[in-house]
């Protein structure tokens, strides 16, 4: 083993990409409007979960997959910002890219939205009679 490849673990190394991640974690919540619309209706979600008191299975599949839009969110503006980087001017297969990420995030938002609801519209419907 060379010192190159020595370099490659360590406590310091790991905590520096605990760091990174967090920068980036940071910056889409700042910047992205969407990602906090998304955090906003996870955080909502959840709180009806425990209102209702679903079932601990139930709490840990939609804490999943909130945090499958959550990573799908965080993906997309890294496409997004990579674009962005790459070219500053308008190219048809650019928008297709960019079109395609987010396409990546309406459509497993939409399954988190059906999976909500089959967890959630039971107990709440239940409540109601």
């Amino acid at each position: 083993m060379d010192l190159k490849d020595k370099n490659r673990w360590g406590l310091t190394r790991l905590l520096r990409s605990f760091v990174y991640a967090w920068s980036g974690l940071r910056y889409v919540l700042v910047n992205e409007q969407n990602m906090r619309i998304h955090l906003l209706i996870g955080t909502v979600v959840m709180t009806i979960a425990f209102l209702l008191d679903v079932s601990k299975l139930e709490k840990v599949i939609l804490l999943l997959v909130i945090g499958v839009v959550f990573s799908l969110e965080v993906m997309n503006t890294a496409v997004e910002r990579t674009i962005d980087f790459i070219t500053n001017e308008y190219h048809p297969l650019a928008k297709i890219a960019k079109d395609i990420a987010a396409a990546a995030v309406f459509v497993f938002s939409l399954i988190a939205v059906i999976i909500g609801l089959i967890i959630l519209l039971p107990p709440f419907i239940a409540v109601l009679m």
